[in-house]
């Protein structure tokens, strides 16, 4: 298993082929999906022929970068996955955090807790300078894991055709952390801390 990255109940490591059906089985619970393609699944065969080699592709394009699936460090279990990514036209410095897991896990700060791992090893190891996330304006949970991590609201925008959407239209949200904010942030939680 080639581990990236651990955090106090977390394993992120890479995936491999061999996990077409840990995806397929994310990805069929309509109550995950509902904010990515209204709660339709993605297929064994797309997750097959589409998303796993994509999320295979990016370990060796971008070195720190990819797409990472998310293990309970007590149990083994597959909660779900984090990407952690130059989004599609940007600079190299600049991550798209993201997030995927499954129901059981939600409501226990997983998301949270990779995300902050996540951002803490980008903007310590891999020089980025700014991290952004995005999702749909009623999805709260989504939200506020983003602001857990640090991160702001700095947008709302309209978004085309993404996921299964069939080309529609819809509204979006965009926070941000940049590097500096990030390092006054860690500054103030760690001379506040006994």
């Amino acid at each position: 298993m080639h581990v990236f990255l651990e955090t106090d109940r977390l394993v992120l490591r890479r995936f491999t082929t061999a996990d077409a059906g840990l995806l397929t089985n994310l990805d069929a619970d309509p109550d995950v999906m509902r904010y990515i393609t209204g709660g339709a699944p993605t297929s064994r065969e797309k997750i097959e022929t589409e998303v796993l080699p994509a999320f295979l592709g990016y370990y060796r394009r971008y070195p720190g970068y990819g797409f990472w699936a998310a293990i309970e460090k007590s149990t083994g279990d597959f909660l779900g996955w984090f990407h952690f990514r130059p989004p599609p036209g940007a600079a190299d410095d600049h991550a798209e955090l993201g997030y995927r897991l499954r129901r059981s896990a939600w409501g226990q700060g997983y998301a949270t807790e990779g995300s902050r791992a996540l951002i803490r090893r980008g903007f310590s190891e891999f020089g980025v300078q700014v991290v952004t996330a995005e999702a749909m304006p009623a999805n709260a949970a989504s939200r506020r894991v983003m602001e857990k991590a640090g991160l702001t609201l700095v947008r709302t925008f309209r978004l085309s055709g993404r996921d299964g959407s069939d080309g529609e239209e819809m509204d979006a949200v965009e926070y941000a952390l940049s590097k500096a904010d990030w390092l006054r942030q860690t500054d103030v939680s760690s001379s506040s801390a006994p």
